[in-house]
């Protein structure tokens, strides 16, 4: 279940909730298995030079390999890229977690989750 980390500066007016959904279209079109990505935002109004930082860290598995990562990266800087309005300073980091990593569900009873399910949504009940 990868994860997706956007930190900017709040002048560039990023739509950051569009944003985190197009970059979990686009992780899903290189690796279907990989499903919800979940996402933050974090504005800043303290900084120097605008910027935006976009962190996504996924599973290691055997097929994401070198090439994999070089045409994520590739395809997700474009669709970034789109939404940004303005001339900023830009950094993408595509990261692996190691193997001491959990990454999985907490489910409280009568509470529900959304799943991704390719072009749709649908809660967890």
């Amino acid at each position: 279940m990868p994860h997706c980390e956007l930190h900017y500066s709040d002048d560039l007016e990023i739509d950051a909730k569009s944003l985190l959904v197009e970059i979990e279209r686009v992780v899903n079109e290189h690796d279907p298995s990989a499903r919800e990505c979940k996402g933050r935002a974090y504005p800043t109004g303290i900084y120097h030079r605008p910027h935006l930082k976009v962190t996504v860290s996924m599973l290691t598995r055997p097929y994401r390999n070198a090439a994999f990562t070089q045409a994520l990266m590739a395809d997700l800087e474009i669709c970034i890229k789109a939404q940004i309005a303005r001339s900023c300073y830009f950094s993408l980091l595509v990261e692996y977690s190691s193997d001491y990593y959990v990454t999985n569900d907490h489910v409280v009873e009568g509470d529900e989750l959304i799943r991704y399910l390719g072009d749709s949504m649908t809660n967890s009940r």
